[in-house]
């Protein structure tokens, strides 16, 4: 059955003879052709019929070109099941997935663009038109005047089908056009609109244009399954039934008890609990139906009688109409058709029939049933490849398979949630992975057409599931096959616009555990993988080139776990194939310095120099990316980098300081940064790394002493911290910072005295409240005390008015004494810490740091971790003295059993703590343990050639090497060897 009300046109529109139409109230007619009406449309000049695959069609205005206002069915050779009236014309949906145009004149004629495409939706506005495809894709074409067409600002329209690539990865529900602007709806609940906005009909909340598709934000999370566009204004449905409209409301439509505009979605409150099951919008007016009291209600324009309430009247809140009893008990309403002018319901009698419209089809998903046929063996392997091909070629296919429905939380999608049901993922992939010719074909597709057809600027969060998917089909693969998807995967995420990666990177912060773990294994074996092949070939270009992809991910997974306190740690991404490929690279370094004058002789030098370069290149690449260094290949880099050269510092023992800051303002950045540190004292001007490590030992104990006037101190004077006030000048401490630098990068221990924020700051990680504590542990627990108070700390009478270093300081300066509760205790804190460890040094601690970046490469320093910086530049103080000997070698005529070895052993046990530290700085030049333990320290031992029983034992520092007398007894070297580490007198100069 057919009813309809509204402006007046010929008698059941054709459809029946005239005695055959029947009449009910406020001017409702129906009919029940012979041939059933299967689907119907009415736009502004035509409605149009379709029974039996056949189309006829029906001029509603006089105006229009030839009106003879007949029916008139349409000669085509085609079965067409759907029809949709615009402005002008219509689009036909022909069975099988084609599309026909019908101008003014009824001449229908294939729509260009979209051959070798299936079709599943269509729709129309004034002038132009939509069709979504099987797999997902929006395609458009009529005028843009308004950017209805979504394609850009500066596109001039297109009679045929063009691409709206922006949507290409969104998995699509419905599409849906209005006067000029278009909408459509993902299978998530999110809604997206375009075009004109001159009445706020796409809901975001201004009047402006948009020209391409953008996200309706507050519906968000409104779990909406249905959307109509009228002219102006649009509706949405939610699942349960909430009805929102918005835009146009000068003639009601939008049902608000009023004749306003509305820019955001608004809630039809007569509506409320009424469980909608459709709406739809005419060009003024909008129409819902109740499934479940077989109700259908009017509102917005009832100049035409369109409204079907029996008043000629607009109506800005809805109303019932009146249908007659036969319809409501015997038929159940199918479909609501609103046009210009008037009003259709499609309603059929037995639920089952084949008469009754095509419900509205969605796009080709994977799903459990889809794997079931392919792995059954019961369908033909063309048509499991055609599938294959159809959904692992389309990003918006995969992006709507294995959605969480269980409670609706695919409906939840947003930056926090993806809205995959990973185990279903994971069930289905391995299903998929034990059948070798499956996997095969979708690795073939994925690879040749999924992987290079995703856009790198994808709209809204749907879109970036795929790469959620890809990596657990991925790590499934063989390892020729993986890694080289792996790497075109990566190549897709670094293009990936900023806030895209942003919201992949929220994804990866709440992946499961194994999940989290498969993602970094899988880049992981890939990096070590391609770190091998260099290893073995260090000349191969290729793999120079190919291997950062890699190790960019998995620094950007690592950030994000750091980030987000994962239980996935650090030892998960170190790749201990770095630590050979490091030997290799040194080795073709010394093989340069060794052998330069021998390869200029045989022609050989510039091979060799284009493998240095191209191991400096590799090694660049990867110290902007530490997560896969462990500390000893990051020792070892910056033990072993090459230096473009070396500068001298030419000094007095008697005005360190003083000589080294005069010299320093003058070294160019470059020489600080690429070039080793050369010492020489003019009382003997004998270069050697004693002197370098003797300057840097002297130079930072003097700076680090209170004297100095340069820093403050903690209470027991074991810590430094920078100054409030400055007692000297400011440029000190950029010189300061540029001596830290050179202790860094000349791999010297030094005497650094401050807490943990100094390195967490110069790596701009953010200082908390248990570095303050070790800086000052009384302040610092006593505000971990007020965090922890089960009582109301407002009895402790506090204020945001603290004494630092002898300056008040309000925490607030918007709210000076502001009283400190337990509602903002915790923001007193912060800015308690912040204040001491930020603020009130900003001035001295970035002139530090403006000198520490002159004389570093930040890319080399960022490759540590705070406490590993510091280990680095301070050392610590784990003395194992056990291993130091089990390390140590002999040479010449010594040897572990040797009688002077055996007395040396003696006589260092013998020493006392204090003396065995003191034997250290001789041995090495540092007072503490290197970061790398006790181990690093390879004590070396030979004889001392030339000597007397007065000679002290010798040391070179560079090499950890002592040089010991052969004494006539263990007393003579007691003796000798305490002298020469209490007064450092036995330093091997040369």
């Amino acid at each position: 059955m057919l009813c309809f009300w509204g402006a007046q046109v010929r008698e059941g529109f054709e459809l029946v003879k005239p005695d055959q139409v029947r009449h009910g109230k406020c001017g409702i007619q129906s009919v029940c052709p012979r041939t059933a009406v299967q689907d119907m449309s009415a736009g502004r000049s035509f409605a149009g019929f379709i029974r039996d695959g056949k189309v006829s069609v029906l001029r509603l205005r006089s105006e229009d070109y030839n009106h003879d206002g007949k029916l008139k069915q349409l000669q085509l050779k085609y079965k067409i099941i759907q029809i949709v009236c615009g402005g002008d014309g219509a689009v036909l949906f022909v069975d099988g997935g084609n599309v026909l145009i019908m101008d003014k004149s009824t001449v229908c004629k294939p729509l260009k663009g979209l051959e070798n495409r299936q079709v599943i939706q269509i729709a129309c506005g004034d002038h132009h038109s939509m069709a979504l495809t099987k797999d997902g894709q929006v395609f458009v074409w009529g005028e843009n005047s308004h950017g209805q067409l979504g394609l850009r600002k500066d596109h001039p329209g297109s009679p045929s089908a063009q691409h709206v690539q922006s949507l290409s990865g969104v998995p699509l529900a419905q599409i849906s056009a209005g006067g000029d602007h278009s909408f459509v709806l993902s299978l998530s609940g999110v809604v997206f609109g375009w075009g004109k906005n001159s009445a706020g009909q796409l809901g975001l909340g201004d009047t402006t244009d948009r020209h391409v598709p953008t996200v309706v934000n507050s519906l968000n999370g409104k779990k909406t399954v249905s959307i109509s566009c009228g002219g102006e204004h649009t509706a949405t449905l939610s699942k349960g039934g909430t009805v929102f409209t918005f835009g146009s409301g000068g003639s009601g439509q939008l049902g608000h008890k009023s004749f306003r505009d509305e820019h955001h979605p608004r809630v039809v409150a007569e509506l409320w609990g009424s469980e909608v099951s459709q709406v739809t919008c005419g060009r003024h007016h909008t129409l819902v139906s109740v499934a479940s009291s077989k109700l259908i209600y009017s509102f917005g324009c009832g100049t035409q009688g369109q409204l079907g309430n029996g008043e000629i009247i607009n109506k800005s809140v809805p109303y019932p109409v009146d249908l007659s009893t036969e319809c409501n008990d015997e038929y159940t309403i199918e479909k609501l058709i609103a046009g210009e002018n008037h009003s259709f319901v499609l309603s059929f009698k037995e639920p089952g029939n084949e008469s009754k419209p095509i419900p509205s089809r969605g796009i080709l998903t994977l799903d459990d049933r889809m794997i079931g046929r392919w792995l059954s063996g019961s369908e033909p392997w063309k048509i499991i490849k055609k599938d294959i091909n159809k959904v692992f070629s389309s990003a918006a296919s995969l992006n709507g398979s294995f959605l969480k429905t269980s409670c609706d939380q695919h409906y939840q999608t947003s930056v926090d949630h993806c809205g995959l049901d990973f185990d279903l993922v994971k069930t289905s992939f391995a299903k998929i992975s034990k059948n070798e010719s499956l996997i095969s074909e979708i690795v073939k597709v994925v690879q040749q057409t999924l992987l290079p057809s995703l856009n790198p600027n994808p709209v809204g969060e749907e879109s970036l599931r795929v790469y959620l998917l890809l990596p657990e089909l991925i790590r499934r693969l063989k390892k020729q096959q993986r890694t080289e998807l792996t790497e075109a995967l990566a190549s897709k995420i670094l293009q990936l616009d900023p806030d895209s990666l942003k919201v992949l990177e929220k994804y990866w912060s709440r992946l499961p555990d194994g999940w989290l773990k498969g993602l970094v294994k899988l880049f992981k074996k890939a990096s070590a993988y391609l770190i091998g092949r260099i290893a073995a070939d260090t000349m191969n270009l290729d793999i120079q080139t190919r291997l950062p992809k890699f190790v960019q991910i998995l620094q950007m997974v690592y950030q994000v776990c750091c980030s987000a306190n994962r239980s996935i740690t650090k030892s998960d991404f170190i790749i201990n194939e770095i630590n050979d490929l490091l030997d290799v690279l040194q080795t073709i370094n010394d093989d340069m310095l060794n052998n330069r004058v021998m390869l200029h002789l045989t022609g050989q030098i510039q091979a060799l120099i284009d493998q240095q370069n191209f191991s400096d290149a590799v090694l660049k690449n990867l110290i902007s990316l530490p997560c896969i260094f462990n500390l000893e290949a990051k020792c070892s880099y910056m033990k072993n980098r090459a230096w473009k050269g070396c500068f001298p510092l030419t000094l007095r023992r008697t005005a360190l300081l003083e000589d080294s800051f005069s010299q320093l303002r003058m070294v160019p950045q470059q020489q600080l940064q690429e070039f080793c540190l050369s010492v020489f004292y003019t009382e003997d001007m004998k270069r050697t790394d004693v002197n370098k490590r003797d300057f840097f030992h002297n130079v930072f104990e003097e700076l680090c002493a209170p004297e100095s006037l340069m820093f403050m101190y903690n209470d027991n004077q074991t810590m430094s911290w920078f100054p409030a006030q400055l007692s000297v000048e400011k440029e000190k401490y950029f010189l300061f910072g540029i001596l830290c630098a050179l202790a860094f990068n000349n791999n010297s221990v030094v005497h650094l005295p401050f807490p943990l924020a100094l390195f967490k700051k110069l790596l701009n990680v953010k200082p908390s409240l248990k570095d303050l504590i070790e800086f000052d542990s009384v302040l610092g627990k006593s505000l971990q005390y007020i965090l922890n108070y089960s009582e109301e700390v407002e009895e402790m009478e506090m204020i945001y008015t603290i004494v630092w270093q002898g300056i008040e300081v309000e925490l607030d300066p918007a709210e000076p004494g502001k009283k400190v509760t337990n509602s903002n205790r915790e923001d007193f804190v912060d800015k308690y810490v912040d204040h001491i460890l930020n603020k009130s040094v900003e001035e001295v601690f970035e002139e530090f740091k403006r000198g520490f970046f002159k004389a570093c490469d930040r890319c080399i320093l960022e490759m540590f971790e705070p406490e590993e910086l510091r280990g680095v530049l301070v050392g610590n103080e784990e003395y194992d003295w056990d291993i130091l000997k089990q390390n140590t070698t002999y040479e010449g005529s010594f040897y572990a059993e040797h009688p002077t070895i055996i007395s040396f052993w003696e006589v260092f046990d013998e020493l006392t703590s204090n003396e065995k530290k003191a034997f250290l700085l001789f041995l090495t030049g540092f007072e503490k343990v290197p970061i790398l333990g006790m181990s690093a320290v390879k004590m070396r031992v030979r004889p001392l050639f030339i000597f007397t029983q007065d000679h002290l034992p010798e040391a070179l520092t560079c090499h950890a090497l002592l040089e010991l007398p052969v004494y006539q007894n263990k007393e003579t070297l007691k003796t000798k060897l305490i002298e020469a580490i209490n007064h450092k007198r036995g330093f091997w100069e040369e």
